[in-house]
């Protein structure tokens, strides 16, 4: 609630419903567990969340990240792994919330993964817009918001941007929460630099990404005339 840009975010009416809202019913339409519940500092989506019926965890407000979050979650709420979706993605496509839990289900070996897609030309050099470089079996090997990688050499592969969708077991998720936060993710404000300084490999899949997240008053109207558009096509 307390964005800097945007006040009051996670609960702006979008065509009759909180923004949080069509997150949540995003998630459930992945139909990937049972279990899902909005993580959140903040009383009042608390009680909205309540009026449409998802259960919903009252969290620390001085989490520096939402993984951090997601750790304190996961002390209360024991499982096999957790699904990170963050709540100004009204959006979100299910086939990306299933693309990033894929990986776990599919290798008990991979302990956490994300997803990428490519980017546009004219996202390149914004650094609002994460790049990642992989390995050849897509395992991150950096994360940056500056150009990556550097084309001294014309490119062999694109430039692949990162989709803030996180999936990790257990385990590894509370290890992230006793580390504390590491150079490189001090210096480019990303969390997964966390996890990959404290030798956390991140499996990449590929995704779509979703239209638009949203940071302004400006891009809740874009979402809005998106949602708007949906509802007509599916008329």
């Amino acid at each position: 609630m307390g964005s800097t840009r945007f006040p009051g975010k996670p609960l702006t009416d979008l065509l009759g419903k909180p923004m949080v809202q069509w997150v949540y019913e995003a998630a459930l339409r992945a139909n990937i567990s049972p279990n899902i519940v909005v993580a959140t500092p903040d009383q009042e989506i608390i009680d909205a969340c309540q009026a449409f019926n998802a259960p919903a965890i009252l969290t620390s407000p001085d989490h520096p990240s939402g993984t951090d979050r997601i750790a304190e979650v996961a002390q209360k709420m024991p499982h096999d792994f957790y699904l990170n979706v963050q709540g100004d993605e009204p959006l979100i496509q299910t086939e990306d919330l299933i693309a990033c839990a894929a990986p776990l289900f599919s290798d008990p070996n991979i302990q956490m993964a994300s997803l990428m897609t490519e980017c546009n030309e004219n996202e390149i050099e914004n650094p609002a817009v994460v790049k990642v470089v992989t390995d050849l079996q897509s395992n991150a090997l950096y994360f940056s918001r500056h150009p990556i990688p550097y084309p001294r050499n014309p490119r062999q592969t694109p430039v692949f941007k990162h989709i803030g969708l996180y999936a990790y077991r257990h385990a590894v998720v509370q290890d992230f929460a006793t580390w504390p936060q590491s150079p490189l993710e001090q210096s480019e404000s990303l969390e997964q630099l966390r996890f990959m300084e404290n030798g956390v490999r991140i499996r990449m899949a590929h995704g779509n990404g979703s239209a638009l997240a949203v940071d302004t008053p400006e891009q809740a109207e874009a979402v809005r005339e998106l949602l708007r558009k949906a509802q007509e096509t599916e008329r």
